[in-house]
C-alpha cells in the first residue's frame, strides 16, 4: 500500500505542477490580449483629430488617451512636483500645472513635462516657468486611486497623484483627467552635469509605448515548464515501475 501511495504521488505531484505551470501560461496569453486590445485602442484614438477638452466625455474609459487641445492660463501658485521620475536615466521630477479655463471653475492638470533634479525631488520651478497664458495640445491620461503621500513641509511636492487631495492643494474642482502636453520639441534629456545654464522648457512626454511587452515569451516559458514537468514525472514513474519489476 505505501509503495502504491508513494507510485501515485511520484505522477500526481508533477502532474500538479503542471496544472499550475499551465494556468500561469494561460494567464499570461490573456495579458498579452490585454496589451493587443489596449494597443488597438491608443492606436484608434491617437490618430484621431483632436477635440477641445470641454467637449471630453467624463466617462475616462472612453476618453483616456485622445488627444485633445485646451487654452486658459497655467496657476504656477498652485503646481504639483510630481517627484521621483526618472528620464534616460537621469534623475528628475514632471511638473504638473493648473489650468484654468475661462467659463469654468474646473481646473485641468497638466503634466507640462520632465526637468532633472539631483535628488529626483527637489527643482527651481521659477527656472521652468513658461506664459501665463496658453493654448496647450497633448493627450489625456486618468487619476490612479493612490496613496497621497503628502509631507506636511512640503504639500505641493507629491510622489501620487490623488485627485481629491490636488484638489484641496489647488482650491477648486479637478477635471478627471490630466492632459499630457506633447505640443513643443525640446532636448530628449538634460546634461548629466546638472540643470541647463538658462531657463528652458520641459522636456514633453511621448505617448506609451505601442509594444506587446513579454506577456507571449513568459507564456511559452510557463507552457514548456509544464511540459517538462509532464514528462519528467511520467519518466520517474516508469522507471519506478520498472525497478519494481
Amino acid at each position: 500500500m505505501q509503495k502504491r501511495l508513494k507510485l501515485i504521488l511520484t505522477l500526481a505531484i508533477p502532474l500538479a505542477c503542471a496544472s499550475v505551470f499551465v494556468r500561469f501560461g494561460v494567464w499570461q496569453l490573456s495579458r498579452l490580449a490585454e496589451r493587443r486590445a489596449f494597443n488597438t485602442i491608443l492606436t484608434a484614438r491617437t490618430i484621431a483629430q483632436p477635440i477641445a477638452f470641454q467637449s471630453l466625455t467624463r466617462d475616462t474609459s472612453v476618453g483616456h488617451y485622445r488627444r485633445v487641445t485646451a487654452s486658459g492660463r497655467f496657476d504656477y501658485t498652485h503646481q504639483i512636483v510630481y517627484a521621483g521620475r526618472s528620464r534616460d536615466g537621469s534623475p528628475g521630477v514632471y511638473l504638473i500645472t493648473p489650468l484654468r479655463m475661462d467659463g469654468t471653475d474646473t481646473v485641468v492638470l497638466v503634466n507640462r513635462g520632465w526637468v532633472y533634479s539631483p535628488d529626483a525631488a527637489t527643482v527651481v520651478e521659477s527656472r521652468w516657468q513658461e506664459a501665463d497664458s496658453a493654448s496647450v495640445a497633448g493627450y489625456t491620461e486618468t487619476f490612479v486611486a493612490a496613496d497621497p503621500r503628502v509631507n506636511p513641509a512640503m504639500p505641493r511636492r507629491l510622489r501620487t497623484l490623488d485627485q481629491a487631495t490636488i484638489a484641496q492643494l489647488v482650491a477648486a474642482p479637478i477635471a478627471p483627467y490630466i492632459i499630457i502636453r506633447n505640443d513643443t520639441t525640446v532636448p530628449s534629456a538634460m546634461p548629466a552635469a546638472g540643470p541647463p545654464a538658462v531657463d528652458s522648457t520641459p522636456a514633453r512626454l511621448t505617448l506609451p509605448p505601442l509594444d506587446e511587452g513579454p506577456h507571449q515569451s513568459y507564456a511559452f516559458q510557463w507552457f514548456a515548464f509544464a511540459a517538462i514537468a509532464v514528462v519528467g514525472g511520467v519518466m520517474l514513474t516508469r522507471h519506478t515501475l520498472e525497478r519494481r519489476a
